[in-house]
């Protein structure tokens, strides 16, 4: 069987879980894929302050979509926005593919 990462907390837990025995989170919802070790924290940061420079994309591994941010000034503002966005809702993924997690 294997492992997974808690949606909640990001602990190492069982497939099978319902919810996790670290924090309780409820584990239905969570995808089939993996976790990324990013947190959204530190990107929202990132995003909120200097999204107009790509750096949360940066951030998360993103390097040629966090150039173009930087050469188009966010997409004039408003793809910086809508990353902003995406992470603070939690769609906002790493270079991989992975989802940010809220902690450890």
């Amino acid at each position: 069987m294997a492992m997974v990462f808690c949606r909640g907390c990001g602990k190492e837990i069982h497939e099978t879980a319902i919810n996790c025995p670290q924090c309780g989170a409820p584990q239905q919802a969570v995808s089939s894929g993996p976790v990324s070790e990013k947190r959204i924290l530190p990107a929202a940061i990132l995003c909120f302050f200097l999204g107009f420079l790509g750096v949360h994309r940066f951030y998360v591994g993103k390097i040629g979509t966090g150039i173009l941010q930087l050469l188009t000034v966010g997409g004039f503002g408003i793809w910086a926005l809508v990353d902003f966005i995406m992470i603070v809702i939690g769609s906002f993924s790493d270079k991989e593919g992975r989802k940010l997690i809220l902690w450890t």
